[in-house]
């Protein structure tokens, strides 16, 4: 079964979105000014995270899919997610 993926900074420490193909290079530079060590309260009360869209919505900054790594992800599996391209689609695809 599916569970929520938790926003916590041992879950965005893991998160493999970074080395996605689909995270071109012009979106790592346009983010790169975001702190990987937000406080937890912060995390939670965000819905936009240019990270671990598993748990976030979708990214403001990629629009094409150059392929998904998200089944590589340890909070993919530790949370029982089924979709990808969660940075594409909130909530991810089949």
């Amino acid at each position: 079964m599916y569970q929520k993926v938790d926003k916590t900074q041992q879950n965005i420490s893991r998160c493999l979105c970074l080395n996605c193909p689909s995270y071109s290079s012009s979106c790592k530079i346009k983010n790169a000014h975001l702190s990987t060590n937000q406080p937890s309260d912060e995390l939670n009360s965000r819905t936009h995270y240019e990270k671990m869209f598993c748990a976030f919505e979708k990214s403001n900054c990629i629009h094409l899919d150059r392929g998904c790594i998200c089944k590589k992800c340890a909070n993919f599996k530790d949370y029982n997610l089924q979709n990808g391209t969660y940075c594409i689609h909130t909530g991810g695809t089949n």
